[in-house]
């Protein structure tokens, strides 16, 4: 039997959620993910599900109205992406574990305490183990913090509010915000 190896430059996977709320136990929309490398900004495998409102409700997570006015605001097509291939948050998150199937990765979210801490929370919920190290979590706002410019410029393509469109918007700019950096 073959062992497959982990490709050696995508050590990081950027992750990016759609909720119903801000706050630490809010349902989750979609979860997108992507493996990448952060000096040339390559990705690799992705990942993207929908979640069933309703079973995150069930599970006890929560909605605001604030955000769910919000979404009322926002495009089209992110609103009809959320709508297709709903999983309940039991699968979808079992789904979401196997995307690590390589282990030891650095997981970037927007920031950590949004992205990585609601899926946390979710997996917390539901009784499975989270798939990541928080010793590995990394924040993208951080990272932006340092040079603010470079994702202001960053041109977006895709459907904003897209989970995994999302994620490689982040991957775009993190990356040259990275190198530039780097070269100080």
């Amino acid at each position: 039997m073959e062992i497959e190896n982990k490709p050696e430059r995508f050590k990081h996977i950027m992750i990016d959620i759609e909720t119903m709320g801000t706050k630490s136990y809010s349902a989750i929309l979609s979860i997108g993910a992507v493996e990448f490398d952060l000096e040339t900004g390559c990705f690799g495998n992705t990942f993207y599900v929908n979640i069933d409102i309703d079973s995150c409700l069930k599970a006890g997570l929560k909605t605001d109205d604030d955000t769910i006015e919000w979404w009322h605001n926002q495009s089209l097509e992110a609103k009809e992406a959320l709508e297709k291939y709903k999983e309940p948050l039991l699968n979808g998150l079992k789904m979401f574990k196997k995307f690590f199937k390589y282990g030891d990765y650095e997981v970037w979210g927007n920031s950590a305490r949004f992205d990585l801490g609601i899926l946390s929370n979710a997996f917390e919920v539901m009784g499975i183990e989270l798939p990541w190290n928080f010793k590995n979590e990394r924040c993208v706002r951080t990272l932006v913090s340092f040079l603010p410019k470079v994702k202001e410029e960053m041109p977006f393509y895709g459907t904003r509010h897209n989970a995994l469109d999302d994620c490689i918007h982040q991957i775009r700019y993190c990356s040259k915000i990275w190198n530039s950096l780097n070269k100080l």
